[in-house]
């Protein structure tokens, strides 16, 4: 039975992690599959906009598989951080923005995967954190640099170096989620942005997370020559002129991807 499932409705992808035994946690078999979902949407013209969740009310993703991890040789490790890490860049860099509906638990690995989403809400239970320190070792899929960028310097090095968690009101006061939903309605809320983000323009939606992922990285000046160039690139699409024209006639534009 596969523990990633997929589904396709308003042209919104949903992928769930199901494995309430352990809480969602990453096993060189769940990434397996999860990086095989995800490639698949990225790659499906019919979907605009990726969810990824978790099953029930408890973890979204607890972390990475310790019973698994605690096995490997230190090359395993390397190839099991390196999958990780392949995942993490997927999400951040597919041409469709990624939300994380986070409902629980988002520890290690979990907390990991969400910071390289483009959007994250949260229920009131959620808990974030790297407690990796814990167990004599660092984040190994991004956490040292993905966490610091999403936040500040100084929460991250907090998290990393001490372990502890974070309710979800900490979390949102931080900057590490977008917004706190009730549990029984997140996916709901999740859902209704993830619809609107999936009726832009997709040549759009990949221009601007292009640009805006490079906000934190590199040098300025080069950054915003990158943002004229794919601002003037877009006149080049039927989209761009759609939604012009829709805007000077007052109506509604339908893009098309082109």
């Amino acid at each position: 039975m596969s523990t990633v499932s997929v589904t396709v409705e308003e042209r919104v992808g949903l992928v769930t992690i199901t494995r309430p035994e352990v809480m969602n946690a990453l096993s060189s078999a769940v990434l397996d599959e999860l990086e095989v979902a995800l490639r698949s949407l990225a790659a499906d013209e019919g979907v605009g906009c990726v969810i990824l969740t978790g099953a029930g009310e408890r973890a979204f993703i607890a972390g990475a598989d310790i019973a698994e991890m605690r096995t490997k040789t230190p090359l395993e490790a390397r190839a099991y951080a390196r999958k990780g890490h392949d995942i993490a860049s997927l999400i951040e860099t597919m041409p469709k923005p990624v939300i994380a509906a986070i409902n629980g638990f988002a520890l290690g690995g979990g907390c990991e995967l969400a910071c390289a989403c483009d959007l994250r809400f949260c229920s009131p239970n959620a808990r974030f954190g790297q407690p990796e320190i814990n167990l004599g070792i660092i984040p190994g899929w991004g956490g040292s640099q993905r966490l610091a960028r999403t936040t500040n310097l100084g929460f991250a090095k907090e998290l990393v170096l001490t372990g502890r968690m974070v309710t979800a009101d900490e979390a949102l006061a931080r900057g590490l989620v977008n917004a706190i939903h009730p549990l029984e309605r997140l996916l709901e809320e999740v859902t209704a942005i993830a619809r609107a983000v999936a009726t832009k323009s997709p040549i759009a939606l990949d221009f601007a997370k292009q640009a805006t992922n490079r906000a934190l990285d590199g040098d300025l000046a080069a950054n915003l020559a990158r943002e004229i160039d794919l601002f003037a690139i877009l006149f080049s699409t039927e989209d761009t002129r759609e939604g012009l024209g829709a805007f000077v006639e007052k109506r509604q534009a339908h893009f098309r991807g082109r």
